[in-house]
């Protein structure tokens, strides 16, 4: 093709006066191209091609350069072409049958048809199979900088305007994704109230195909006094082996996460062992504060950790070989009112990339975990209180009478210890002396007086006695009986006075306890007596705490109380009986205590409590007291 004698100089003038100052900077390439991308022209005209190429590349662009269809196509399948300036009249194949060769298979090609011809019909023609615009020559520099830009940022825009929108039918669709799952995942919250199913189900949730396609998940809680992170459960294979296997058996039994969900609601899952190993190993004391798990937690935000690395934190090497992988993603769990714990998440057997969009997904879904896992501490606190107060309840009706009997005996052997210490000097006295008057005295008359007196002394002796055997009776009924529960219940019987005092409890006593050989109601006594006098320490409020510790051959509970404490003075004098610090009563109460706890073979102590208050701690042996048994089935 024939460049005019009009155009060449005119247009290489242009070249050399205005590209300096004005062009350069109205095109640069980086606003226009994607890195990587050149410009092609293709044209049978070196002269042609000399000078669009030094015009495009002092414009910043890079250039290639085609003289035949055969070199253009070359160059299409060897580099990343974003613009060509394509002429018609080419000499192995016509540029228009080009066009409609690249046009359809090459959506994102800018493609500027040149030719020599100034027919508008040849140009629509053009512009209808696909081109973005037409140029004809002699090309003036205005027109072609202008068709040049104008033709990028066409490009640009709609390159652009089709990334969003597939970015927006992306993000449109994960939302529709996580809008199910959620209805999904509610359903199985709600149907579960034990903690367990729920975290499974958060779980599955994360790793099943149709959630969140994670590889492995682990899941980790803080501990009830808040001072440790524990592992608690995990999903996940072992090995990309395990991995296959695991995805096989699925898609074979057909399985969604619908399917899997009600499995766990049926507690048939199956564990998943490895992997539960690796996470109940987990124990993270809460001062570590920059271990990259408490640092998530503590600041309620995510950490991706990429490669053992992460800013603001530290990743220990320990929590990268316990989890064999470098690369995850920490999620806190947490409720308005505290920090519940962590999710870890990670690719251990695709090695996929975890996307910004993945976390996204991730803590939309732990909020909603974390919402269902708060709601199962609730509803258990609330069947605790339940249970108590049905307990409560219970043991009233059963203990009431125990309680008469309690008060009555209390009562009995205060009045006949009294009796005894009271009237028995005056009475030997009043008897004796009776005695000796009847061998000094031989006055019949008299000496009956003094024969009704004795007898009388004597009888009164006998009934006091009687009742004083009453209160040092020893004899024991014993029975096989758990002390833990035993000490529960005569906790539960002061449950009002204790909410009406604004007196809280701690016990710390596993399960029903040890099974003891014990006379029920007189170690239920000693422990009704204990507590009593610990809230009656307290009547501002205060902490009641009961303990247990126990070896082979005995057991010991404590029950301590942050009330007034005892004074020094008087305290080696506390189980005495008839001293008392009380306004009423005269002090047999821990007397008896004693007594009871002796008879059982073991030991009772009271001193001042470790923080103030008062601790008494009753021993007990795990056999038999060795004399005065009654045993019973």
């Amino acid at each position: 093709m024939i460049l005019s004698t009009t155009f060449f100089p005119t247009f290489i003038g242009m070249v050399e006066i205005f590209l300096p100052q004005d062009t350069i900077s109205t095109l640069p390439a980086s606003e226009l191209l994607f890195p990587g991308e050149v410009v092609v022209v293709v044209d049978d005209s070196p002269e042609i091609v000399l000078l669009l190429a030094h015009y495009l590349r002092h414009q910043g662009f890079s250039v290639l350069c085609a003289g035949s269809a055969k070199e253009f196509y070359d160059l299409l399948h060897r580099e990343k072409i974003g613009l060509v300036l394509l002429d018609i009249g080419l000499p192995d194949q016509n540029g228009n049958e080009i066009l409609l060769n690249i046009a359809p298979a090459h959506p994102d090609l800018g493609i500027i048809m040149v030719t020599g011809t100034t027919d508008i019909e040849v140009a629509l023609e053009c512009l209808r199979q696909g081109a973005d615009d037409y140029l004809t020559k002699p090309i003036g520099v205005e027109r072609f900088n202008y068709t040049i830009k104008n033709t990028l940022k066409k490009r640009r825009l709609a390159i652009d305007n089709r990334r969003f929108q597939q970015e927006l039918e992306i993000t449109n669709a994960r939302m529709r994704f996580l809008h199910h799952l959620n209805l999904k995942m509610n359903t199985a919250y709600l149907n579960t109230v034990e903690l367990q199913g729920i975290l499974q189900a958060v779980l599955v949730g994360i790793t099943s195909e149709d959630g969140l396609r994670f590889n492995r998940a682990f899941l980790a809680l803080f501990s009830k006094d808040c001072r440790y992170l524990e592992g608690k459960l995990a999903i996940g294979p072992a090995s990309p082996e395990h991995a296959g296997q695991v995805w096989d058996s699925i898609k074979e039994k057909g399985l969604h996460l619908d399917d899997i969900l009600s499995t766990i609601r049926n507690n048939t899952i199956t564990k998943d062992v490895e992997v539960n190993r690796i996470i109940q190993t987990l124990r993270i004391a809460t001062e570590e504060e920059d271990h990259v798990l408490l640092h998530a937690s503590r600041m309620k935000k995510s950490i991706l950790v990429q490669k053992g690395r992460t800013e603001g934190c530290r990743v220990p090497e320990d929590l990268i070989r316990l989890l064999g992988e470098s690369s995850f993603v920490v999620v806190p769990l947490f409720s308005p009112s505290k920090a519940l714990g962590v999710i870890i998440v990670d690719n251990f057997v695709t090695g996929a990339p975890i996307s910004r969009e993945d976390i996204n997904g991730l803590e939309i879904f732990a909020s909603q975990a974390s919402l269902a896992i708060e709601h199962s501490h609730l509803y258990a606190e609330m069947a605790e209180k339940i249970a108590e107060l049905e307990l409560v309840t219970q043991e009233l009706e059963k203990s009431k009478d125990l309680l008469v009997a309690s008060e009555r005996a209390t009562a009995i052997g205060q009045m006949s210890a009294q009796l005894l210490h009271s009237i028995r000097n005056p009475l030997t006295s009043i008897g004796g002396t009776s005695r000796l008057l009847v061998k000094k005295i031989h006055d019949p008359y008299i000496e009956n007086f003094l024969q009704i007196i004795t007898q009388e002394s004597s009888k009164i002796e006998i009934i006091l006695e009687d009742l004083f055997s009453f209160v040092e009776d020893t004899e024991l009924t014993l029975g096989s009986h758990p002390l833990y529960s035993l000490v529960r219940k005569s906790l539960m019987i002061f449950y009002t006075t204790m909410k009406n005092s604004k007196i809280e409890y701690v016990l710390e006593l596993d399960g029903p306890g040890p099974i003891l050989l014990i006379d029920e109601n007189k170690i239920r006594q000693v422990f009704l007596h204990l507590i009593r006098n610990s809230l009656e320490a307290m009547p501002d409020g205060g902490l009641l705490r009961i303990a247990a510790t126990e070896d082979d051959q005995r057991i010991t509970v404590s029950i301590t109380d942050t009330g007034t404490g005892i004074a020094a003075d008087t305290l080696p004098r506390v189980k005495d009986p008839f001293f008392t610090t009380k306004t009423y009563g005269n002090g047999i109460g821990l007397a008896l205590v004693e007594q009871t706890v002796q008879a059982h073979g073991g030991t009772f102590v009271i001193h001042d409590g470790p923080g103030g208050g008062t601790q008494a701690t009753v021993t007990l042996p795990k056999i038999s007291p060795p004399s005065k048994r009654n045993q019973t089935a």
